[in-house]
């Protein structure tokens, strides 16, 4: 029995199955896009390509794969799902994954060409840190000339954290988490909580992603269809705010509120015009009742915050260790990226070894702290709040020349033809600002207006069944408590997702 697997160069070798089946479980997504490649008609001209996020690998998107090719076939869709940040090579940084995405779609496209294949329209699609990474890979292939050769169609991202995942800047608690998480995902964690400086910028990476100067926003504004799903509940790794690109999250009051459902969609995908009504039994939280509010939701997660107390320190040590190894591995790694970057291409990766009930264990740790932060909120009539409602664009004098774009059009005056927005491009929450402001850095308010301006239709998504939506929303498992995911998948398909 054979499987495929790409060397160093990304050329395609057979080796037998039992010199690799430790790996195999990473290239079972691989071989499916081998045989796609393989046996699918040469009419197809539609290249997508999927994303997975941090900790993961392609195995996740299996559900979104399968029902790409079940809705449109081989012979109009050609699905790539990448590998090669797979695991924990998802710790080096959106930089380096980015580069390893676009590297890989070149090799793919490049191969489907020799193989007969015509292509001429390009999605893709990023599932949590994959949304970032795919958005700088796009960035890439723009600058590198690829979408003079080839349609950019679709660009969409299940949960991806698009303003980081740092907590409202707010309260000890938040300080310390923002901190201390920063520094124990290596160089992705630093990307994420916005602490790092990209390249001789000075500014965070996720800043510079959308600056609107820059190649990045150029490229995801040369896309004609432009969407993202959102977690409004039980998402413990990338709240609504970030995933949502939004200054206000209305649904941590949900008891307030009525939810409005698209049609034919009901009980998971809301309504991206009205998403929402306040109940008329109900007021929008004051201080106090917030403060109320707070003090139940104290009451009601004490046995989590008890079971904490207990595992946690066990938990913190293993991620601790688990963190110093792979920050060492992580650095070694890009040493190795930008060496052989420097000459001919990437080396050959291989997922470091891990045991993965330990890996388990890790990711767990990590959502558990996370879920537990609190939102703080801007005060009324604050310095801040008027900042926040100003949302004023860093400057981008400072921008490296290799990542701001040159085609001589003004990014702030350039409009999408075909960009689908909710209520003029303004975020969800902006068309109920009595909701409070969230404690965003100036940064992240930056982020929002830039990212707005591209035009994404946000539909939020409300998941039951399970506490554990940040995996349901793409049915990264097949079981009967992940079922409410298959209806976004069926919803983004129908209703997003151009052939």
């Amino acid at each position: 029995m054979t499987i495929w697997v790409h060397d160093s160069a990304a050329s395609i070798l057979p080796f037998s199955l039992a010199s690799i089946s430790r790996q195999a479980v990473f290239y079972n997504m691989e071989e499916e896009t081998r045989r796609n490649f393989s046996d699918a008609s040469r009419k197809a001209d539609h290249l997508c390509v999927l994303v997975h996020g941090l900790w993961g690998n392609p195995s996740h998107l299996n559900y979104v794969a399968s029902a790409l090719r079940e809705k449109y076939g081989e012979d109009q869709l050609v699905v790539l799902a990448v590998k090669r940040n797979a695991g924990s090579y998802t710790y080096d940084g959106i930089e380096t994954g980015g580069e390893r995405v676009a590297k890989e779609i070149e090799e793919a496209l490049d191969e489907l060409a020799r193989e007969g294949y015509n292509m001429k329209k390009l999605s893709m699609v990023g599932y949590s840190l994959g949304g970032l990474v795919a958005r700088y890979a796009l960035g890439l292939l723009h600058s590198r000339g690829w979408f003079k050769k080839i349609r950019p169609v679709n660009f969409t991202t299940f949960a991806s954290p698009h303003l980081g995942v740092r907590t409202p800047l707010r309260g000890y608690a938040n300080h310390i988490w923002n901190v201390l998480g920063a520094r124990t995902l290596c160089m992705s964690g630093r990307q994420l909580f916005m602490i790092d400086k990209f390249r001789d910028t000075g500014r965070p990476l996720l800043s510079v992603l959308a600056d609107p100067d820059s190649i990045f926003i150029h490229a995801l504004k040369k896309f004609e269809n432009r969407s993202l799903y959102a977690n409004i509940v039980n998402d413990r790794s990338a709240v609504f705010y970030t995933t949502a690109i939004s200054r206000t999250d209305p649904f941590t009051q949900m008891e307030s509120l009525d939810l409005n459902f698209v049609k034919g969609y009901e009980t998971a995908v809301l309504d991206p015009d009205t998403p929402f009504r306040l109940r008329k039994d109900q007021h929008l939280p004051t201080f106090y009742t917030r403060l109320a509010g707070g003090s139940q939701t104290f009451l009601k997660n004490l046995p989590v915050y008890v079971a904490l107390a207990v595992i946690f320190p066990i938990a913190f040590v293993v991620f601790m260790v688990n963190s110093s190894i792979q920050s060492v591995r992580s650095r070694r790694r890009i040493r190795l990226h930008e060496d052989e970057h420097k000459i001919h291409g990437f080396a050959r990766y291989r997922v470091p070894f891990i045991i993965q009930d330990v890996q388990q264990a890790v990711e767990d740790a990590y959502e558990n702290v996370n879920a537990a932060q609190s939102q703080e909120y801007l005060p009324d009539g604050s310095e801040e709040m008027a900042a926040a409602m100003e949302s004023p664009q860093e400057s981008t004098e400072s921008l490296p020349s290799s990542l701001a774009d040159h085609s001589g059009t003004s990014m702030t005056s350039e409009k999408s033809e075909n960009a689908t927005l909710n209520d003029g491009g303004k975020d969800l929450p902006q068309r109920s600002p009595e909701f409070p402001t969230l404690a965003l850095t100036p940064a992240q308010f930056a982020m929002i207006k830039s990212l707005d301006d591209c035009g994404f239709q946000k539909f939020p998504v409300l998941i039951s069944k399970s506490n554990h939506s940040h995996a349901a929303i793409i049915v990264r498992i097949i079981k009967s408590s992940f079922d409410e995911g298959k209806i976004v998948i069926r919803h983004w398909l129908n209703e997003n997702f151009k052939i």
